[in-house]
């Protein structure tokens, strides 16, 4: 599956994963969602967790993203390696480092180690051709989320191989001395960010907490969304179980 493509033919929809369990995967998988990010940089995920989703994520037929803890080079060539149909990269502040992640996310003109052993290469079944067309169609998001991003995100939109802009609220709100995503000044942020990928020919994504947002900055031009979490989809789900009188 080309996520890709499924990115730019419209207004998608995933969540965060932030259980690590496979099972919670396998369970998104059945619903219809387009795709899942896994949350490497505020859950307790280690290699070998993340593997097990990845696994999962082919199984169920769930392209799975990874929001990776940092923007070192063997950070991302591991959880490349694993089978990560791309990457969301927090705290991109400028076309350098953008630059930067896209060189060491692709072999083609980038620094990738190449194996053809790994998952993503089909356990050596590819071929050296098939794999590298394979590890360079990975989709690179790039999250927008202080001061310095949100000032240089046309730049960092127009950076070749960034397919993406992130837009990261809650700590874009911080950075601006707020401490609610909803205020005036942080929604017109958005929208800066959002018309910057449009403008540079790239997806605007975003977090939501919820579809009534998503509808939202939809209309604004957003069109991918990470609505909520495995955990939020639960705690939302068994709120309104408990609610629910007995007749």
């Amino acid at each position: 599956m080309d996520l890709r493509a499924t990115l730019r033919a419209g207004v998608t929809t995933g969540t965060f994963v932030k259980t690590a369990h496979p099972q919670v995967v396998e369970v998104l998988g059945t619903t219809g969602l387009a795709f899942g990010v896994v949350d490497a940089e505020h859950a307790p995920y280690d290699r070998n967790t993340l593997d097990l989703l990845m696994l999962a994520g082919r199984a169920a037929d769930l392209p799975l993203l990874v929001r990776i803890p940092d923007k070192a080079g063997p950070t991302i060539l591991q959880v490349l390696d694993l089978g990560a149909a791309g990457l969301v990269v927090p705290h991109v502040n400028n076309a350098d480092e953008a630059r930067a992640i896209v060189s060491r996310a692709r072999y083609r003109g980038g620094e990738r180690g190449f194996s053809g052993s790994p998952r993503f290469a089909g356990y050596g079944s590819m071929g050296m051709k098939a794999a590298l067309d394979a590890g360079d169609r990975t989709v690179i998001m790039c999250q927008i989320e202080s001061a310095d991003g949100l000032a240089n995100a046309r730049a960092i939109a127009a950076v070749p191989g960034v397919d993406a802009l992130f837009i990261g609220r809650a700590d874009l709100a911080l950075a601006m001395g707020h401490e609610d995503i909803r205020v005036d000044a942080v929604t017109q942020a958005a929208q800066a960010i959002i018309d910057a990928a449009r403008e540079a020919g790239k997806i605007a994504a975003m977090f939501v907490p919820n579809t009534a947002e998503r509808d939202q900055f939809a209309a604004a031009g957003a069109t991918c969304f990470v609505v909520g979490s495995d955990q939020s989809l639960m705690r939302q789900g068994a709120i309104a179980l408990a609610a629910k009188k007995s007749v």
